[in-house]
């Protein structure tokens, strides 16, 4: 059922809204160098690496530089990229990877190995599902960027403060998974999105 639906509602966005996906193409084009896509290896379902898709928003080869945004405080993202981060809609092309089979729409969401190398045995358990575009901790940490910009030290506060909690609620979400779970979450983080 998760699988029918995932397919399905992919299938709908990317075709109902590449119109809208190629004006943002055109527009990250306009405003800085470099591709449409930003391609980023995250750890998947069972520890298997995939390659995550999104637009850009950074210039090209920021994540040399780190693997946060830190806020309004972050150089590296373009004037195109912050409103959509703003709006999430950088988060569309993971679409791509749900039709792939590589995400679902709702599951933890995927991190980077760097801080998959931290999970202690309880929070490796978020690796037993498949990763997904929006769940728990989506919604609570929407404004992560904002969070981060206000520590001297973002690295340590993500890893020692932020990611820890992310990961409570993404063991949550695995508890209590359903359909109907899934739909509310979906329908929550639109809300989030649209409303603030």
């Amino acid at each position: 059922m998760k699988r029918v639906f995932d397919i399905f509602v992919s299938l709908f966005v990317l075709v109902i809204f590449s119109p809208i996906f190629l004006f943002i193409g055109i527009l990250i084009l306009i405003d800085s160098r470099g591709g449409v896509f930003y391609w980023q290896n995250r750890i998947g379902k069972n520890s298997i690496p995939f390659k995550m898709c999104k637009f850009r928003t950074m210039a090209t080869g920021s994540d040399k530089k780190g693997l946060l945004t830190i806020g309004n405080k972050d150089s590296r993202v373009t004037k195109i990229g912050n409103f959509l981060r703003k709006y999430k809609l950088d988060e569309f092309p993971q679409f791509w990877n749900v039709l792939k089979g590589e995400m679902s729409i709702v599951g933890p969401r995927p991190e980077v190995d760097k801080y998959v190398q931290l999970y202690n045995d309880l929070q490796k358990k978020v690796l037993d599902v498949k990763p997904g575009i929006t769940d728990y901790a989506s919604f609570d940490f929407i404004d992560e960027g904002t969070l981060l910009s206000k520590s001297d030290n973002p690295e340590k506060t993500y890893i020692e403060e932020i990611l820890p909690e992310k990961l409570e609620l993404s063991l949550a979400y695995i508890k209590e998974q359903s359909f109907m779970t899934d739909l509310k979450i979906i329908y929550r983080t639109c809300r989030k999105i649209l409303l603030g």
